[in-house]
């Protein structure tokens, strides 16, 4: 019995590696293997667009596709800016700020003295119930203008005003060479004089004696031209009969060289 019992144990102790080996040759193969991590090489931009778009070929299929927007060209009519019918030179017109669809001049602020305006003439009256007196004539400055005021040199105390639409004004007899001024007016001041907002008066008359005394020294100084190249040219005439004598006179054997 004991003999049987060892030989049980012996042949167990043989038979036990056999029954485990394809245990483990089961576990060997069940067994996880092992993952080696993946390496990506970049060689540029465009190659990792191109992996990203292998990997989500799935997702791209359900991605909305963007709205694709067509360029619209367009003309622009360049049109050259357009300037107001206004002329500060003329009186009763329509403001230029009360236009529209066009540019006006700039002007200075309220609250500041205007720009003297720009004296344009000083013309005398000859007809009508005004003859004798001055006409004063004016251009408005880029201000803001309430009234014009003439200003006569040594008449200070008659100044003379005038509403801002005006352009022109009368004034008395005024002596040749009197100094007349225009000035602007508003809230803040007037303007200061100045070379173009003055001017002397000089009579029309003395102008067309000028003229005359211009027009009669070049008449006197043409006649005084004739004269002298008439003289000159006789002078010249009697000349010449002198010489063709004293020429013909002369003896024809006479010789510088010697006597015959």
């Amino acid at each position: 019995m004991m003999l049987l019992h060892w030989n049980l144990a012996a042949l167990l102790f043989f038979i036990s590696p056999l029954l485990h080996l394809p245990l483990v040759t089961h576990a060997a193969s069940t067994s996880s293997p092992i993952t080696q991590p993946r390496i990506i090489f970049m060689t540029s931009s465009d190659d990792f667009d191109e992996y990203e778009d292998d990997d989500d070929t799935d997702t791209d299929k359900h991605r909305p596709t963007p709205e694709v927007l067509t360029a619209v060209r367009t003309n622009v009519l360049h049109q050259e800016p357009k300037l107001c019918q206004y002329d500060p030179c003329l009186e009763n017109q329509k403001p230029c700020a009360e236009q529209s669809g066009c540019l006006c001049p700039g002007l200075s602020s309220a609250h500041e003295p205007p720009h003297p305006p720009r004296i344009k003439a000083l013309l005398p009256v000859n007809a009508g119930e005004n003859q004798g007196k001055i006409e004063v004539q004016w251009c408005a400055p880029s201000s803001v203008v309430s009234s014009y005021r003439v200003v006569v040199e040594g008449h200070d105390s008659d100044d003379l005003k005038f509403d801002a639409e005006l352009r022109r004004g009368l004034l008395e007899s005024v002596e040749v060479g009197t100094k007349v001024c225009v000035e602007a007016v508003n809230t803040a001041g007037s303007s200061t004089p100045s070379d173009f907002s003055c001017k002397r008066y000089d009579s029309p008359e003395s102008d067309h004696k000028l003229f005359a005394w211009v027009v009669g020294g070049g008449v006197v100084l043409l006649l005084l031209l004739v004269i002298a190249a008439v003289i000159l040219w006789k002078h010249k005439m009697c000349q010449r009969p002198k010489r063709n004598a004293a020429d013909g006179l002369g003896n024809p054997s006479y010789s510088t060289e010697g006597t015959l």
